[in-house]
């Protein structure tokens, strides 16, 4: 879609005292980049000579790779009778970057952006789903995915949340203009839920330079196993038997089915090494990890791999090992877990893993000095909201 062409003029006066007033035409025309169209060509249908097209992108060498434009793209013209006088061309509040006359040639440079870290607190009430949440919160809704990581290991935020739960979390903002572009790290997080109960976990360095989540006891936040391979699911078929969807008889479904678009991120539920990473037939591309003490996990129906899953190889949890698809025999794009226990399989769903190992004693003092105004900050919070109740 083209923006519109405005023409403005402007009175600008001569050196000479007592001269009449001359005008200078100045033509300031907005575009975005459309399908199939390279740069140098929008500045042409844009009005721009062939020659001053080339100026300006000699311009911005070294500095933006036109190839790497992207439809969608803004990009302003401000013609001086004429001819060029300034360019700007924008990705996004970050990605800005401008070409302007300089007497006889044209310089081009990445526009600054002033960017502030803050941390602020994110306080949602869950009427529908987290996603709504956050938009009722004044939150970009990417902050249910940061809170969907943090507490990965207790609550599966499909299943799991019920009307009326509530969250809150001291979270990293970066913040341009009053305008958040990203998250950064949660520092502190409570989840207070129907069905998990209350939540609560803090972020900790520890003196090897690695972060993690504890408890406020010093307990560890991370489990052996999280709760589910996807950030958000919804569970369209359970472990047991069932009237096999294809074959159209009863058939035992040993694992469980996830609907989930084409291309979903599939996170590995725990560390293991890969044993299977090809077609299976039946199930699709496949991915199988081997973890400790007996279990295995296999990821049914993939549409690809992640970067460097091959059998062999070694994955961490959290780590995304492959994209849900709709390969092999499946009636609708969804991913097949499946968790095996000493060759055996096992639901899922009704596995409680323990807590990988706690904090050591001798960190427990620091950890606590830390950690204290981050909970007297949630806490504060909590209070406020329960004296407003009438």
């Amino acid at each position: 879609m083209r923006l519109a062409t405005a023409v403005v003029c402007l009175g600008l006066l001569l050196a000479a005292p007592f001269a009449e007033a001359s005008t200078v035409r100045y033509t300031v025309k907005n575009r975005r980049i459309e399908p199939n169209q390279p740069m140098a060509v929008a500045l042409q249908e844009a009005g721009l000579p062939p020659e001053q097209v080339g100026a300006l992108i000699s311009a911005l060498e070294g500095v933006f790779d036109f190839r790497k434009s992207r439809v969608g793209d803004q990009f302003r013209l401000v013609m001086r009778e004429g001819e060029l006088d300034f360019f700007d061309y924008r990705q996004s509040t970050v990605d800005e970057w401008q070409v302007r006359r300089d007497g006889d040639k044209y310089v081009g440079s990445k526009r600054s952006i002033e960017v502030e870290k803050q941390v602020g607190l994110v306080s949602l009430e869950i009427n529908n789903s987290l996603y709504e949440a956050a938009l009722a919160a004044g939150e970009d809704p990417i902050i249910g995915m940061v809170l969907a990581d943090v507490f990965a290991w207790d609550i599966d935020f499909y299943r799991d949340v019920r009307r009326g739960d509530r969250a809150r979390a001291l979270v990293e903002k970066f913040v341009s203009k009053g305008r958040i572009l990203r998250y950064g790290e949660v520092l502190a997080a409570t989840y207070e839920g129907e069905s998990v109960g209350t939540k609560r976990v803090f972020r900790y360095e520890l003196p090897d330079g690695k972060a993690s989540f504890f408890q406020e006891d010093g307990a560890s936040a991370r489990k052996a196993f999280l709760k589910s391979p996807l950030k958000y699911a919804h569970v369209t078929s359970r472990f047991g038997s069932r009237v096999h969807p294809v074959l159209k008889y009863v058939k035992a479904h040993n694992g469980v089915d996830y609907a989930a678009a084409i291309g979903t991120p599939v996170w590995a539920v725990a560390d293991g090494t890969v044993t299977v990473a090809h077609n299976t037939g039946a199930g699709g591309n496949t991915v199988c990890l081997r973890h400790t003490n007996g279990f295995e996990t296999c990821y049914l129906h993939l549409s690809k791999y992640g970067s460097g899953v091959r059998a062999g190889s070694r994955v961490s949890q959290k780590q995304v090992i492959a994209y849900s698809g709709n390969t092999g025999r499946s009636t609708g794009p969804h991913l097949h877990y499946a968790l095996k226990r000493n060759g055996g399989y096992v639901n899922p769903l009704n596995q409680n893993f323990p807590r990988t190992e706690p904090l050591p004693k001798n960190l427990l003092a620091d950890f606590r000095a830390k950690v204290a105004p981050l909970a007297q900050q949630l806490d504060a919070v909590s209070v406020a909201s329960a004296s407003s109740q009438p």
